[in-house]
């Protein structure tokens, strides 16, 4: 089937019927994302639709912002729209996955403030078995691989590349004259990605759709028999011992994370409950909460402030629907809670993870805010296939 049919197909599966498109595309430059864009230009323009490109740059290579500028114009010349998210991502460990996070809050922020439901992103076939092979070490849960459609950050995620393969792709830009712009990061064996495409050892999602189904309903009466989640971003796990699977899904919720940790880490804390940090949460005595642990937001894990800016999501926890005064930062209350001790019956140690306001022009706080604990949703709740 020619690529354009294939990627009308996966969009007729995954976009409600009947009415003119509108769709972002998040566009790094790269082959895969090129191609999306254009590819969906082509589908809106044929069904009276509208594509918005959002370019992010990292910022992490010197180049970056001469090469969004230049995916900018090789995309005005063909007709698409874009815009150039500059994102800001200090250096240090778990540089990618940091990258990544940034990247997906800051697409669907643009997507959302630009009127955009539906954010497609340019995964492809070997990007989900690098996935699914990645996944594999962090447990069952994931090894499905990316879902072609979730919800996520306020937007909903297409992927109708997942069954495509690379090369057709670059075959497409060649055929249509277009350039693109090769990321040596895609590359650097630093990174476990890069490793696994080097190798060749992708792995093809499995097919377990009756066995996930038995494994999560098996967690979710776990969870609903032993744990209580507060909307203050913490919970209360009853047990001495837990299934991997649950106390990954506690923690990434906790933590705010897309991913659960890595199944051997999970493994070892789950068999024998007790004081730990892990995935950027903290366990510890349940204390005043009664038998068992606490699990809490670790402080030192919490990410920098945020512009406060209707909509933002900070730390991948705590959204701020609305927010009309003098400009702030959407940050952590951290050091500050010795100011609010005791409020509302919270222990510190939860307080200093909540979110607060403070004014730029000369840190005044506010506290508390009316910020809405949205952790994140499961990453698949929809077809594996496009």
């Amino acid at each position: 089937m020619p690529l354009n049919a294939a990627f009308s197909a996966a969009l007729a599966r995954l976009l409600p019927p009947g009415m003119p498109p509108r769709l972002a595309v998040g566009v790094s430059g790269g082959a895969d994302s090129t191609a999306l864009a254009l590819l969906t230009h082509d589908y809106c323009t044929a069904r009276g639709g509208a594509v918005l490109a959002l370019i992010a740059d990292h910022g992490l290579r010197p180049e970056s912002a001469d090469e969004a500028a230049l995916t900018a114009r090789r995309l005005a010349a063909h007709g698409i729209e874009s815009w150039i998210l500059t994102l800001s991502i200090p250096p240090g460990p778990a540089l990618q996955a940091r990258a990544r996070q940034a990247r997906h809050a800051a697409l669907a922020h643009a997507a959302a403030k630009g009127g955009f439901l539906y954010l497609l992103l340019g995964h492809h076939a070997a990007d989900q078995a690098e996935t699914v092979a990645m996944r594999r070490l962090r447990g069952p849960g994931g090894a499905e691989g990316m879902a072609a459609w979730s919800a996520r950050n306020g937007v909903v995620l297409l992927r109708p590349l997942l069954d495509m393969p690379p090369a057709g792709l670059r075959d497409y830009l060649r055929a249509r004259g277009m350039e693109w712009v090769e990321d040596p990061s895609n590359q650097a064996s630093r990174f476990e990605r890069a490793r696994i495409r080097a190798a060749g050892t992708g792995l093809a999602a499995p097919q377990g759709a009756a066995e996930r189904m038995a494994r999560e309903q098996a967690v979710a009466a776990y969870l609903a028999a032993h744990a209580q989640i507060h909307g203050e971003g913490f919970a209360v796990l009853d047990a001495d011992t837990a299934p991997p699977a649950a106390l990954g899904g506690l923690i990434r919720v906790i933590g705010g994370a897309a991913y659960p940790p890595r199944q051997a880490a999970l493994a070892g804390l789950a068999a024998r409950l007790r004081p730990a940090t892990l995935g950027g949460v903290r366990l510890m005595p349940a204390g005043r909460f009664g038998p068992g642990w606490l699990l809490v937001r670790e402080p030192a894990a919490c990410a920098a402030p945020v512009p406060a800016e209707p909509g933002a999501l900070w730390d991948g926890r705590f959204y701020l629907p609305a927010y009309a005064d003098d400009p702030a930062w959407l940050g952590a209350l951290g050091a500050d809670v010795g100011k609010y001790r005791g409020h509302g019956g919270v222990p510190a140690v939860i307080l200093r993870t909540l979110p607060c306001l403070r004014r730029r022009e000369d840190g005044e706080i506010r506290f508390p805010i009316p910020a809405l604990w949205a952790p994140p949703g499961p990453m698949a709740p929809h077809p594996f296939r496009a």
